[in-house]
């Protein structure tokens, strides 16, 4: 017993020596000011990923029934109701409320992987944008490629269109759907290295749907970052990030045509990324309109806590202990 005790603490010191003091002060500063109460009880999930937790999204392409029975014995349940507005039967997804991960798969070459490892809340903008059979669908920022393989879980695209202006996260996304898509399908998938920016104007009105997961500060990632320096620099940056999110949005816009709809997500908790310019976009741009999605909300409160107070057309997940999913921002807008 004394040894597991000297083990653990062992581990709690490693993982408090990890934490970047200066990106926690900032954050601390900003978040009691944004979230209030709720800040300490999200901060402890944030800084201390022993108690974080991993979602397990199946693939339909390479179906398992040992895997679905393995879940279940070691003590899985699925992540979504089928009271969900919108829930495909082909979309699997298994969570379980004690923290840990499961093994992870290698990428092999011209083998499907059976699973992806992921947050569970990184599938709220995928089921918020309800993509149907034969729509035309745009990933405007895809890698790593995790809400791309879930949108393959849930329909055929007609035209399906992947987007990285990184390089390095570009080759990453391509890896990924590799891993998950057999070939025929892949062919039908377009994967490209465009700036965002640019694609409203390259491609109008080409897209009855578009998901833009925006570049962010990842609020967990940001905390564990590898030294001072590059802290400094992300805050630096932080501050014109919310400039970018809105480019990216309105050539999104650009992108969609009349009738369809967007989904705007990031992995913040920061106001300043997420509501902010949600009602830049909705102040500036007369053609989009708020789309209710309180009814997902709704069907999900028992897996995910959300912040109160917010929209109707948007919802912020708060990680907690037992339910240490997000931060996770999702917004839907139409276009008129």
């Amino acid at each position: 017993f004394l040894l597991s005790l000297k083990l653990e603490n062992k581990t709690k010191e490693k993982l408090q020596k990890q934490i970047c003091q200066v990106a926690l002060d900032h954050f601390e500063k900003q978040y009691t000011t944004e979230l209030g109460e709720a800040w300490a009880s999200v901060r402890d999930v944030l800084t201390y990923p022993l108690c974080w937790q991993y979602a397990i999204l199946l693939n339909k392409f390479s179906p398992s029934a040992e895997l679905e029975n393995t879940l279940r014995m070691k003590g899985y349940h699925p992540a979504f109701p089928g009271s969900l507005p919108y829930l495909p039967a082909s979309f699997k997804c298994y969570i379980r409320r004690t923290p840990g991960r499961f093994p992870a798969q290698k990428h092999q070459a011209g083998k499907l992987k059976e699973y992806y490892l992921l947050n569970a809340a990184s599938l709220l903008p995928v089921l918020a944008l309800e993509v149907k059979d034969g729509e035309d669908v745009l990933d405007l920022c895809a890698a790593p490629g995790g809400k791309s393989v879930a949108t393959l879980q849930c329909a055929y695209p007609g035209q399906f269109h992947c987007n990285e202006y990184d390089d390095l996260r570009s080759r990453w996304l391509k890896q990924t759907i590799e891993s998950f898509i057999p070939d025929p399908l892949i062919n039908l998938i377009m994967v490209s290295k465009l700036d965002g920016r640019q694609i409203g104007d390259l491609k109008p009105e080409l897209y009855d749907k578009v998901l833009v997961d925006a570049p962010c500060s990842n609020d967990r990632s940001w905390l564990f970052s590898s030294d001072i320096q590059q802290a400094t620099l992300r805050l630096i940056q932080r501050k014109e990030l919310p400039s970018l999110q809105f480019q990216l949005l309105r050539s999104a816009i650009k992108a969609l045509r009349p009738g369809g709809s967007l989904v705007y997500s990031t992995c913040t908790l920061s106001k300043a990324e997420n509501s902010d310019v949600i009602n830049l976009i909705l102040n500036s741009c007369s053609n989009v309109m708020p789309v209710d999605i309180s009814e997902m909300a709704k069907a999900v409160s028992q897996e995910f806590t959300f912040l109160s107070g917010m929209q109707q057309h948007e919802l912020l997940v708060l990680p907690e202990k037992g339910k240490a999913w997000g931060p996770m921002y999702v917004a839907k807008l139409k276009k008129m």
